[in-house]
Formats: structure tokens, sequence, C-alpha cells
């Protein structure tokens, strides 16, 4: 017996429908267990899982976090809402949340720091010589706070330059800065979500009518946007309930209504178990995807239950109807899914974990799909009983909505597409030119996953606005050659002439030059460096005179202070074979960050000093700098390998290039007008709006195979092309527009999200799925009749894949 798809292609439906009960008993028994798995799936967020590995500013923030400012920090503000800090209720709070700071979990108290820590020191010139003390006493006790006492400790906040850094400019809050670590003594990760609510009970147990507490942090951030991913699971129900009651408008029937949803449930059900297995928890930034992936498989129910529709209305029985669905639908559906579950895998390529994450949960939700959607749902339907009464309306709906189809059908008349094309063409050219500049990163202070008005984002545009130091920061390291055994003779690392590194003057006379370059380039804030306090301990060590403001040249006082500097945290180690700059930013805006780091680099490469260099890059804005490169460099090639996936499977499905170009050009003008769309929308590509991006292609290609495989039907059974477009138009169309509509006012509902990046998707989701639409329906058919008659077949077209005879 020869082998024959087709026959293979009956074999399996015969084997399906006969055995549908166990088939469908399988099915239940499966969701059932993975329902039980996936109601343990928890929401699980990490910072460092949002790093880029191997990315060089990745290891230079391993390398040097234990010396540094930790990028995964905590800043805390105590601010008075009348009156100044300065008073004895206020250093009072400021005492008590200090304390409850310290003693969080996963805090790391050595690094905590506030005008009642001791590791916040006020150096000063005595009769003794240089003294460095505490700024508050160990003598002063928050019981023992008198008006001298007070007094004292606001002048030495002003003489310690602590306004502006832990007191605001105008000094009516003070701020507590701790460091998180990711993991706690016992080893277990830090619970972003359950951390939230630590800090909010901390808020509410120190938060009164004389005083606020504002608090910001990636742990806060990320805390905020899961309560606030909350709301996903209302819209989505908003969205579930249009998209019934539209179904039931387009099928008149309640069971037609609910299969598409119960099946595309399903999937999202064995999706959340699967990822229980694997040892997943769902990201709050990633929340969105499990619910996209829901819209396709309501895409692909649609059409199934479309084709059933009229196979009804055509007089066949349900069962002979949903038989007929599987098989005319297996082909373009598995094409489709085959081509989405492509796209997610290819997220894989680029080396952040949390993307990572991301496109295993979706390939898996898309990998379901095609047994829920394209199996379990004609099987189910096909115990429906259906009267002639509802056929010969379904029959009357069906013609009824042909009339305005023929209409759109005209686009296959050869001057109509080439009046079509030439539209699609100017649509396209100026999408082009209007989507250069695209911002990959973020666009807007604060965190732009919320709303202005969210908490976080006024406790962010509070602190930003009142102190010096901003949100945002980068980190620019200064290595000095490390030579053990040198001239010198000493077992100490030198500079290879015998003088240790805190005895080189360089390494301070390099970095200064360093710092007057940042100083007055755009979206630099302030700027705190090891050359800045050497500068300022070498005119305290002489008698405060302003001419002593310098870097001193002898190495022996250079290597004396470096040794007092050395005392504090976060600018050097203590050998002096690295020292650090802080550039405080204004925001972390990507543009912001690719100027300071342009301006970094450009001096790195004009400026030089023997046995010294400069490596980018540590601090919250080195980690977000590394991202957004990885996404920029990522971006490209995982969209080609998109497009080589489409192109493949499309060439072996239909064997023809025409079907190529087809289905890929019109997905292309989409595409690009999805890129201009989030430039006058400010939405920048990052990783939670990429996998939208990568489900919007996904979803445009659907439709372009639904109308492509009927098309290809009618040409193999002789139709000239004029009319097999407009018998595929009139055939898919329906479904086709519908499924966009729907889908598209479901999305659209998350525009009143209190989430904005949920909003920001929803609105961005509504528009690619009727830019697609709309071009699978007028560019394609268009394209495709002119493909025709500049390139006429040789030889007759042939049926789709399994289908061919």
């Amino acid at each position: 017996m020869t082998f024959s798809p087709a026959r293979l292609l009956a074999r399996f439906v015969t084997v399906c429908f006969k055995r549908r009960n166990w088939l469908m008993v399988a099915l239940l028994g499966l969701t059932v267990l993975m329902g039980c798995l996936g109601w343990r799936l928890r929401m699980e967020a990490g910072f460092e899982k949002q790093m880029p590995t191997n990315h060089p500013y990745v290891e230079t923030f391993h390398t040097y976090r234990d010396d540094v400012m930790g990028a995964n920090r905590l800043n805390i503000v105590v601010r008075a809402r009348t009156g100044t800090i300065w008073s004895a209720a206020g250093l009072k709070r400021l005492y008590a949340v200090t304390q409850a700071v310290t003693f969080l979990p996963n805090v790391e108290r050595l690094g905590v720091q506030s005008l009642w820590t001791p590791n916040t020191f006020v150096n000063e010139i005595t009769e003794e010589g240089f003294r460095a003390d505490p700024l508050i006493d160990g003598s002063i006790t928050p019981d023992r706070l008198d008006a001298a006492a007070i007094a004292g400790i606001q002048a030495a906040a002003v003489q310690g330059g602590f306004v502006g850094t832990l007191v605001s400019r105008g000094q009516d809050s003070a701020m507590i800065s701790a460091e998180l670590l990711e993991t706690d003594k016992d080893g277990h990760k830090l619970d972003y979500v359950a951390y939230n609510a630590i800090l909010e009970q901390l808020r509410q147990r120190f938060e009164d009518q004389n005083f606020s507490i504002e608090i910001i942090g990636f742990a806060k951030q990320v805390g905020e946007i899961a309560d606030s991913a909350k709301s996903v699971l209302r819209f989505f129900g908003l969205a579930l309930l249009l998209t019934a009651g539209a179904v039931y408008w387009y099928c008149r029937s309640v069971r037609f209504t609910l299969l598409p949803i119960v099946c595309s449930l399903s999937s999202l059900v064995w999706q959340f178990g699967a990822l229980h297995l694997l040892g997943f928890g769902l990201d709050p930034l990633a929340v969105l995807v499990p619910f996209l992936v829901f819209a396709i498989g309501v895409s692909h129910g649609v059409q199934q239950i479309n084709y059933i529709v009229r196979e009804v209305s055509l007089g066949k029985s349900c069962m002979d109807a949903c038989r007929a669905s599987f098989s005319g639908l297996l082909i373009p559906g598995t094409l489709a899914l085959a081509t989405a579950l492509v796209s997610f895998v290819t997220l894989l390529m680029i080396p952040i974990p949390m993307v990572r994450e991301l496109a295993i949960a979706a390939s898996l939700g898309v990998g379901f799909k095609i047994i829920t959607n394209l199996v379990m749902l004609p099987v189910a339907a096909s115990y429906c009983r259906i009267d002639q009464s509802y056929a010969d309306a379904a029959m009357v709906l069906r013609e009824k909505r042909a009339g305005w189809l023929r209409v759109l059908a005209r686009v296959a008349k050869p001057r109509n597409a080439a009046i079509c094309l030439a539209v699609v063409g100017a649509l396209f050219s100026l999408a082009v030119w209007q989507s250069q500049g695209r911002v990959v990163g973020t666009v807007e202070p604060g965190a732009p996953e919320l709303r202005p008005d969210a908490r976080f984002n006024r406790d962010a545009v509070s602190i930003a606005s009142n102190y010096d130091t901003g949100l945002d920061w980068l980190t620019v390291i200064f290595e000095a050659k490390v030579i053990a055994g040198a001239a010198g003779g000493g077992s100490a690392p030198t500079d290879g002439q015998g003088v240790g590194f805190c005895g080189n003057s360089n390494i301070g006379l390099f970095q200064d030059r360093f710092t007057w370059a940042m100083q007055p380039v755009p979206g630099v804030l302030s700027i705190a460096s090891f050359s800045d306090q050497m500068k300022q301990y070498n005119r305290g060590y002489n008698e405060g005179n302003p001419k002593m403001e310098a870097i001193p040249l002898d190495s022996a006082n250079f290597a004396a202070l470096a040794t007092e500097i050395a005392r504090t945290r976060g600018t050097m180690r203590k050998d002096c074979s690295m020292t650090a700059v802080h550039l405080y930013l204004t925001d972390h805006k990507a543009v912001s960050i690719n100027r300071v780091i342009a301006a970094v680099e450009a001096f790195a490469a004009s400026q030089s000093a023997p046995g010294i260099s400069i490596r980018l890059a540590s601090g919250n804005a080195g980690v977000l700098a590394a991202v957004n490169q990885t996404l920029e460099r990522s971006e490209l090639p995982m969209m080609l390998w998109v497009y080589a996936a489409i192109v493949l499977l499309v060439l072996v499905t239909y064997r023809d290039l025409r079907a190529v170009l087809a289905c890929c050009l019109p997905l292309t003008v989409g595409t690009f007008i999805g890129y201009w769309f989030m430039k006058e929308l400010n939405i920048g590509l990052t990783v939670a709006t990429l996998p939208v991006m990568v489900l919007a292609v996904g979803i445009g290609v659907d439709y372009a195979f639904y109308i492509y495989n009927r098309l290809q039907m009618h040409l193999a059974n002789g139709l000239p092309i004029v009319k097999a477009v407009e018998q595929a138009i009139l055939e898919v169309g329906t479904a086709t527009i519908f499924t966009a509509v729907t889908l598209a006012v479901g999305v659209a509902t998350w525009s009143f999200s209190a989430l904005k990046f949920q909003a920001d998707m929803g609105k961005l989701l509504a528009f690619m799925f009727m830019v697609n639409m709309i071009m699978a329906m007028t560019a394609l058919p268009a394209f495709a009749v002119w493909l025709e008659r500049l390139f006429p077949r040789k030889t007759p077209a042939r049926a789709p894949g399994l289908l061919q005879h």
C-alpha cells in the first residue's frame, strides 16, 4: 500500500471520532489533574532573573556587588507633613523606621544607612587632627533629644554634606537606604510579592497624620505591579463575557458558544499545571502572557465554529459537519499554531532568564492549543444535536452576511487589487519611516508598568525632586592592574613601579578628569566618586583650606587618605585595586541611560592612564542598560528566525513561492505599522512588550493561513484566481473579521486597568488584531491576484498539505 497523506488524515479523523468517548474522558481527566497542579502556581519575581547572562555589565555587577552600592536597593523616606524633620518627633520616627528596616528579612544590615546608623560619618578637623565620627553621637538616644541635641544633629548633617543625600534639600524629610539580598542565610529566594506586604505593613505602622512614609526600589515596584496585576483577572473575566456574547451573536447557539471558550480555558489550565510541574512561577511582568495565549485559542475556536455552522447550513448532520471541520482546519490550524509556537520558542534566543521562562510558558500554552482547539473542540462539538430549524436559520444568516462580504470580495478584481496594493505600499513606506527612532527600553520615568498616579510613582517623583542622588544610578568602575611581586619587592599589589595602588595618585587624577567630563552630560543629576572624597579629605586634613581641595600627588598622603575613605563602603576596595564613580541620573529612560553610556565610552576611548582601565557598569541603570542592549541585539535575529519559520512552514505546506509572498508581505506591513503605533503611544520595547509583538505576528499569520488555505483549495479545484479569492473571502471572511473584532474589543477593555502596562498592551493588541485582519482581508487577496497575473502557473495548483489527493 502506497503512503498517502490523505489516507493518513482520514484514518486519524476516523479514530478520533470512533473513540471519541475514551478521548474525551482522557482529556477531561488531564484537565482535572492539571487544574489541581495549576492551583498551586504562584507569582514569582526575581531581580536577577531580569539580568542578561554573560553580558559584560552584568559580570561587572557580580564582580563588585559587595564593594559598591547594590542595584537591588530600598529607599525609604520619612517625611514630615508640616515643618521640618528637625524635631524630636521627626528624629524619633526616623530612628524607629531605621530600626524596623534594619531587621527586615533579606536586608543586609551592614548596608543600611540613615542619620542614625554608625556608618554615617562626619569628617572634621580638630586640634588633634582629622577625625571622622558618627553623625549622631552614641550618647544621644531618641529619648534624650533636646533642642541642643537636635541642633547639633542638624549642623552635623549640613557639615557632613548629607543635605540632598540622606536629608532632603528642603530638610522636611530624611532617607533610609538598604540593600536587599536575593537569598537569605538559609538559601531561600526572596519572595517579592510577599515582601511587598511586609513593606506595606511597615508603612501602615509608621505613617500617620504627622508623617508620611515613601518607599521605592525594585522590591516595592514588583510588589506594586503584582498587586495591580490582580486586575488582570477582572478584565480577563470581562473580556471573556464579551467574547461569549459575541460568539453567541455569531452562531446563535449556547452550546457552540461555550465550546471554544471551554476548550481554550482547558489549555490554559494545562499550561498552569505544566508550569508548576516544571518548577516555574508566574512573573508579574509576564502575567498577561497566558491570557494572550488564550486569545489565540479563541481565534482558532471561532474558525472551528464557523466551519461547523457553515457545513450545518449546507444540510450536513452535526457529526459530519464536525468531521469536515476537523479535516478542513487541521492543516491551516496546525500551521498557524506551529508558527506561533516557533515565534515564542525564538524568545529563548534572548539570554535573559525571565524572557526564557516566559518563552517556555507561552510555548507550552500554544502547543496545548493544537490539542484543545483542533482536536478536542470538533470532537466535543459532535455530541451536540442540531435540529432542522437551526440549520435553516444558519443558512439564512449565512446568506445575509455574505451580502456585504461580496462587496469586500471585489478587491479580487485586478484593477481594485492594483489600487489596494498601491495604498498598502504607501502605508508600508510611511510606517517604516515613522517607526524609525523607536526606543528599546523604558520611555518614561518611574515604574512604566504603573500609572503616574500609582503610590510608587508618586513616591518616586517626590524623592527624585527632593534629593540629589536620584532614583537611578550608573556605577563606573576604575580598575588598577594587579601585578604581584613587582619591583617594590612587597607582596601587596603594586603598579609595577613598587608603588602600591593606594599610593598611586594617578588613580585619583584620572578619575577626577572623568568626573569633570561627566558633569555636563545631559541626564547626570549628581556624581559621587572616590576622587571627590579624596579631595574633600585632603582639604579637611589641611585645616579646611579651599586651595587644598585637590588630589594629593604625594603617594604617602594619597595612601593615608585612601585608608580613611575605605572605612565607608561604596566607592573602593581596601587595596585600591577598584575605585568607583556613581553617576546619579535624572531618570532611567532608555535615551538618558544611552546618552550617559555613550559619554563614558567616549571618555574611555579618548583618555587613558597607565595601568588603569574603565569598566562598565553596575547600579540599577547599568543593569537596565544591559537589558536594553540585549533586547536591541536580539530583536532583529529573533524576528528573522520567526519569518524564516513562517516561510519554511508555508513552503512545505503549499509548495509554492506565491503562498510565501502572499502570507508574509501583508504580515510585514502589519508589523511595521505596529512599531509605528508603539512609537506614537510611547511604548518602548522591553522584556514585557516584546512577547506581545511576537504574539501579534502569530495572530496576524493565523488570518493569512485560513484565507490562503481556502484560496488554494479552490485553485486546486480549477477555479480561476479571481473566483477563488472571492469564494475564500465569502467562506472564511466573516469568521476572520468577527474574530479580530471580538478579540480587539475584549483586550481593549484592558485600557481601564490600574496596571498601565496592561492598559498599553490592550491598546497595542487591539490595534494589531485589527491591522493584521485588514491586511489579511485586503492586501493578501490583492497580492495573490497579481502574483497569478505576473507569474502564471505552469502546472495546476495543488491542494495544501495533507488534503491533496
